[in-house]
C-alpha cells in the first residue's frame, strides 16, 4: 500500500460496552510510551516467512478485500497462522480512487451508495475471517489532500455502515500536509477529523501514512513516537512505504536500500511498509 504522493467507523448494550473498551484502549494507547512495530504489504509474505518477520515486528496489515495494484487477495485464509504466530492486526479493506467512485456516479450509483455497498462487503469479510465485534476495519483512502466532495460522501458513507454494524470504523489516510495556497495546509486525517466533528459521524481511528523525513526515521525498526506523526490522535502511524519517496525521504535515504525499498529484517528480499503503534494489535483484531 502507499499513497500517491499528489492526492494517498455498535448497538446493542453488549455492543455499546465493546465500542467504549476499545476507545479506553485507544486512549491508553496514545499516552503510553511502549512502541509496537508492525508490517504491511499487498502480497501476504509466505507462512515461511512469519517466524523471521516475528521475531522484529507485532502486528500485520490484514487485506479484506484485493488489495492496490493486485489480481487477488492472498491474504485470504490466513488469519489463524498469524494468530498462532504471534500477531497482531491491522484489517484493511481497498477503497475507491476518485475515478472510480465518479465513473460510478456516471453509470448510475452515487458515492454514498457505493461507500454502503463497499462496507457491507468489507463487514461481510470481516466476518468471513472470524475478526471478533469491536474489531476496527480500516478504509484505505489512498489520494490524499482535501476529499473532494464526491470522495467524502463515498467515505464516510463507508464509516457511517461500519459504525453501525459489531466493527469499528478506522480510515488509512495521508498525515502529509498539503499546501491549499496562502500558506495553509491540509492533510487527509484533519480534514476526516473535521468532517467527523462538524457532521457529528461515527468517531474514526485513524492510521496516517506520513514517511516524509523528518519526522519519519525511514527504514528501521527502532521506531519514531507515535506522537512525532503529525497526526495527535492517530492510532497507528506508517513511516516508512516501499519504495520510499525520493523527494521526501532524501533526509533518511541511506535507511533504505539500494532500490528504494524497505526490506524486513533478516528477509533481504521481502519489501514492506513499517507502522508503530500504542498496540500489539492496534485493530483489536484477536
Amino acid at each position: 500500500m502507499r499513497l500517491f504522493t499528489a492526492s494517498f467507523v455498535l448497538l446493542t448494550l453488549s455492543f455499546l460496552t465493546c465500542a467504549q473498551l476499545t476507545s479506553q484502549d485507544v486512549r491508553a494507547s496514545k499516552s503510553s510510551s511502549t512502541r509496537y512495530v508492525g508490517f504491511d504489504r499487498n502480497v501476504y509474505p509466505g507462512d515461511d516467512a512469519l517466524p523471521a518477520l516475528r521475531k522484529e515486528l507485532s502486528f500485520a496489515g490484514y487485506w479484506l478485500n484485493t488489495p492496490p495494484g493486485e489480481h487477488q487477495n492472498t491474504w485470504q485464509g490466513k488469519r489463524e497462522v498469524l494468530l498462532r504466530s504471534g500477531f497482531g492486526f491491522l484489517v484493511l479493506a481497498n477503497g475507491r480512487l476518485d475515478a472510480e467512485i465518479l465513473k460510478a456516479q456516471k453509470s448510475g450509483t452515487a458515492p454514498a451508495a457505493l461507500g454502503k455497498r463497499d462496507a457491507s462487503d468489507a463487514i461481510a469479510a470481516a466476518r468471513r475471517e472470524h475478526f471478533p465485534a469491536h474489531a476496527i476495519l480500516f478504509l484505505d483512502q489512498e489520494e490524499g489532500g482535501r476529499l473532494l466532495e464526491e470522495q467524502a460522501a463515498y467515505l464516510f458513507a463507508w464509516t457511517e455502515a461500519v459504525g453501525r454494524s459489531e466493527y469499528l470504523p478506522g480510515v488509512y489516510a495521508s498525515g502529509q500536509p498539503v499546501s491549499e495556497g496562502h500558506g495553509v495546509t491540509i492533510t487527509t486525517a484533519q480534514d476526516i477529523r473535521e468532517h467527523v466533528a462538524k457532521e457529528h459521524l461515527h468517531e474514526i481511528a485513524l492510521w496516517v501514512a506520513q514517511d516524509a523525513c523528518p519526522p519519519s526515521t525511514g527504514c528501521v525498526v527502532q521506531a519514531p513516537p507515535l506522537s512525532a506523526s503529525g497526526t495527535p490522535e492517530a492510532v497507528v502511524w506508517q513511516y516508512a512505504q516501499s519504495p520510499r519517496r525520493k523527494a521526501i525521504t532524501a533526509a533518511c535515504g541511506k535507511t533504505y536500500a539500494a532500490d528504494g525499498n524497505c526490506y524486513a529484517p533478516g528477509l533481504p528480499k521481502l519489501f514492506l511498509d513499517l507502522n508503530v503503534a500504542g498496540s500489539a494489535d492496534p485493530s483489536h483484531g484477536r
